[in-house]
């Protein structure tokens, strides 16, 4: 078993585990615990009491992050050639179809989110095999199907981000970074949150949101108590 560094071991020493923070409280703790020396992310996990095999229990969604993520996402934009200068003054990285659907079937996947075209779909829907299993596949719902291309990539730049629930009823999405002051990590935290529970299913029985949890990168994660958050 691989011994605890005495840096992990005071971070640990932090975090009391039998005991649930507010959010306001973990967004403070989760930079005190925060030992590495990059720009660590930071993350939520959130189990929910839902079975995300039933269509009607399914919870995904997208948020605005009010600080943005603290990274940049590089963006691929899928369109006709009428598309691409708006594509490229709204700050897209790879703008193009056939060329980077081409890439793509050969196992190019260096981007953080695809955007494409109703029009365009019909081409880019053979890409769902790479970018299906990648969380990269555009999706109407998500707002990255879309004729407003130009809306679409700024919103992204700013710190648009999907999530979705996994087979095991977790979200998983990131938060910010380490080096964002505690007030940012918690209003972020929160807009993702307050999100996740409008979007509670009517089908989804018992307590919804059954444990929430912040980390960054390496760190103890810290658990939020779920009461606090309503």
């Amino acid at each position: 078993m691989a011994r605890l560094s005495k840096k992990r071991k005071l971070a640990m020493s932090k975090v009391d585990q039998s005991k649930s923070y507010t959010l306001a409280e973990a967004s403070k703790l989760v930079k005190e615990v925060t030992t590495t020396k990059f720009d660590a992310s930071v993350d939520l996990s959130i189990r929910l009491g839902v079975d995300p095999r039933k269509a009607n229990q399914m919870v995904r969604g997208v948020v605005t992050l009010p600080h943005g993520t603290g990274k940049t996402k590089r963006v691929l934009v899928l369109c006709t050639p009428d598309k691409e200068a708006e594509a490229k003054e709204a700050g897209a990285d790879f703008v193009g179809l056939d060329e980077y659907i081409q890439k793509i079937e050969q196992g190019w996947t260096d981007i953080d989110v695809v955007i494409t075209m109703p029009s365009a779909m019909g081409k880019v829907g053979k890409l769902g095999k790479v970018l299906g299993p990648r969380n990269l596949m555009p999706n109407p719902k998500t707002g990255t199907v879309t004729n407003d291309i130009g809306k679409a990539v700024k919103e992204v730049k700013a710190g648009k981000i999907d999530f979705k629930v996994d087979k095991q009823g977790i979200i998983h999405t990131s938060v910010g970074k380490a080096s964002f002051d505690a007030k940012k990590i918690e209003e972020n935290a929160n807009e993702i949150l307050q999100t996740i529970i409008k979007l509670k299913p009517s089908a989804a029985k018992g307590t919804y949101m059954k444990s929430v949890y912040i980390s960054s990168t390496m760190s103890p994660s810290v658990q939020i108590d779920t009461k606090t958050l309503a």
